[in-house]
């Protein structure tokens, strides 16, 4: 037997201690929330992408009464963006979320399973890592990459 550790490094920034890009994209993400449509769940969740020539996109959870016809933020942002602008690589992707109670959360929220192998896609597919941003009132997770939030993930070498 053999026991396999893997382990990765998270930076936890305050606001203050963000770049000025950095606050950017955090802000972008906070504001996307608000184009959330989420009357099911109440729990708004905006994604913002930073591409490689500076420009962004945002996203936001879409809920549907039939649960499974809804989409994340961080989907919606990744799939809209493979849509319109294919060319462009996404350096960094950054998600805020805000609960029930119209708060912006107070620990960062994680991306779910499914939006993890999205983003892990993606970044197989443009042939470069992006940063993850996490957003909280207690401060920002950044990980230096997809992989790092999926190390043992599906790919297309196992097809």
């Amino acid at each position: 037997m053999e026991n396999i550790t893997i382990s990765i490094k998270i930076v936890k920034k305050l606001d203050s201690e963000l770049t000025a890009e950095e606050a950017l994209l955090v802000n972008s993400a906070k504001e996307a929330t608000y184009k959330s449509y989420a009357p099911y769940s109440h729990f708004s969740v905006g994604a913002s992408l930073l591409f490689d020539d500076g420009t962004m996109m945002q996203g936001s959870n879409q809920e549907n009464s039939s649960y499974p016809c809804g989409i994340c933020a961080e989907r919606s942002a990744l799939f809209a963006a493979g849509a319109q602008c294919p060319e462009k690589k996404v350096v960094a992707i950054c998600i805020a979320a805000r609960d029930t109670s119209g708060e912006f959360t107070s620990r960062p929220v994680a991306p779910c399973g499914a939006c993890r192998q999205v983003m892990s896609e993606t970044e197989d597919r443009q042939k470069s890592p992006m940063k993850v941003y996490l957003y909280g009132k207690e401060g920002t997770y950044i990980v230096r990459n997809v992989k790092d939030l999926l190390p043992v993930s599906f790919d297309a070498s196992f097809l």
